[in-house]
């Protein structure tokens, strides 16, 4: 049953204020962990992959936009996932905002912030200090780039280049633009700050690294840091599908090709990605930020897969599970512990319009087939829901004069999948003799139908 969902549930709406002047500040903490006292395991691929040194730091970055009093933040961290009730917990120690978006990168090469990936499948593989210091990290950047706020004028560009991603799953849709914004001063267009989102998985150093390192990012906020001459701040998009630099062809200089799984092609890479931000930047063009609008939704999304289940049961996941009764808004939220019935789990979705610019925050990993609008038509006869409605696209609620989404925004739900592109079952798609990845790192088919249908109402709310 695909659920329905109440316009008026648990809408937050924020009012737009009258235009001002926008005020812009760049902060960041190190909250790269400690090694040698306890073991820090690297989340993203299997269980039990201990750190051995720290590569290069696990950052929190934070920028800080204000139009008056009227302040948002926006916080991206270097690691796999935070979870809503981390997120919850930094908001509580950040009062005056009107809006704290908290991300993840999604980095597969930093310390587990979910849990998934201990020493073994049934031991959770946070340490609960770190976890805490990753929160005081993301207020300390906030902070930072509150007191650092200085008025500031706003370009945005965008540039695309396909051959810097591969979709490793059917059907291959890439979403390859990456946006960029710059802020300078507006007498003396000295650079503020630079904000870059583009939609990949920092995972090029693969599965056998054990180097605590923000995988790539790291290289990209380095190479513009020098060519932009400010503070830079790293967001990831649409990385579902899965959008992947394993495999992808990587040549340096020289161009000889550069093997997964080391430094080099994931210096590299981050360099080509940084370059592309360039591109975008060159182009640039001035935006209006203000005023703001914040709309949020909380909403349900029932767990069905079984893993998770047992995760939960085991401590390994530790957040809270609610009954689910086909309601993705309910009138109360109470957590539950009765494992015998259908449970769900609590997550937001959030619509941000910023004067000229409208942002998605999508809490999980969505593919992209439901952002740009290409969820395949018709589905292929071996999906298990091929008869399910194509969800409505994010860009196509989208209507402004410039867009952008960031991904694991304010929670890491996991892969956010097209309900008629759904493949446990056999047959399986495109005639392949066993199911692509995905579904296993996915609360359940409903999330996406759920999720985009809540954004379409909070976009489309006037």
């Amino acid at each position: 049953m695909r659920p329905i969902l109440p316009v008026a549930a648990l809408l937050a709406f924020a009012p737009a204020v009258p235009a001002g002047d926008l005020t812009v500040g760049f902060g960041e903490a190190d909250v790269s962990p400690e090694l040698g006292k306890k073991p820090v395991y690297l989340a993203g691929f299997g269980h039990n992959r201990p750190a051995t040194k720290v590569h290069d730091p696990i950052m929190a970055r934070a920028v800080v936009l204000a139009d008056g009093d009227d302040k948002i933040a926006l916080v991206t961290v270097d690691v796999v996932g935070l979870f809503l009730p981390t997120v919850e917990r930094v908001r509580a120690k950040l009062p005056g905002f009107r809006y704290v978006l908290v991300s993840a990168t999604h980095n597969h090469e930093g310390p587990d912030t979910m849990g998934l990936w201990g020493p073994n499948p049934f031991k959770s593989g946070v340490d609960p200090d770190y976890l805490k210091r990753v929160e005081a990290g993301c207020v300390d950047a906030v902070t930072a780039a509150d007191k650092a706020r200085t008025p500031a004028a706003a370009k945005i560009g965008a540039a695309s280049d396909p051959t810097l991603i591969l979709d490793s799953r059917l059907p291959e849709v890439k979403h390859d633009e990456l946006v960029a914004l710059r802020f300078e001063d507006p007498k003396t267009g000295k650079p503020v700050g630079v904000l870059v989102q583009w939609n990949m998985h920092p995972e090029a150093l693969a599965a056998k690294n054990t180097e605590v390192s923000a995988d790539f990012p790291y290289y990209t906020v380095k190479h513009l840091r020098e060519s932009q001459e400010c503070p830079v701040a790293y967001f990831s998009g649409t990385v579902g599908g899965l959008m992947t630099t394993l495999k992808l062809r990587v040549t340096d200089t020289a161009g000889k090709e550069l093997a997964d799984g080391t430094f080099e092609k994931t210096g590299r890479y981050g360099e080509l990605v940084g370059r592309l931000a360039d591109r975008a930047l060159k182009a640039a063009v001035p935006v209006t930020l203000t005023p703001f609008q914040v709309r949020t939704r909380a909403v349900l999304l029932p767990v069905a897969n079984k893993l998770y289940h047992l995760g939960w049961a085991a401590g390994v996941l530790d957040r809270d599970l609610y009954p689910w009764d086909s309601d993705p808004t309910p009138k109360e939220w109470k957590p539950t512990k009765d494992a015998s019935k259908p449970l769900a789990v609590r997550t937001e979705v959030g619509y941000l319009k910023l004067g000229e610019l409208e942002v998605a925050a999508i809490p999980g990993e969505i593919y992209p087939e439901l952002v740009l609008g290409k969820v395949q038509d018709p589905a292929d006869p071996g999906a298990d829901f091929p008869d399910a409605p194509a969800e409505p696209a994010v860009y196509a609620q989208l209507r402004g004069k410039h867009r952008m989404l960031i991904g694991l925004a304010n929670d890491e739900v996991g892969y956010i999948i097209p309900r008629r592109q759904w493949d446990e079952k056999a047959p399986y798609c495109y005639g392949l003799k066993k199911a692509q990845y995905g579904e296993e790192n996915s609360v359940g088919p409903d999330a996406a139908p759920i999720l985009l249908g809540a954004f379409r109402d909070l976009a489309g709310k006037k």
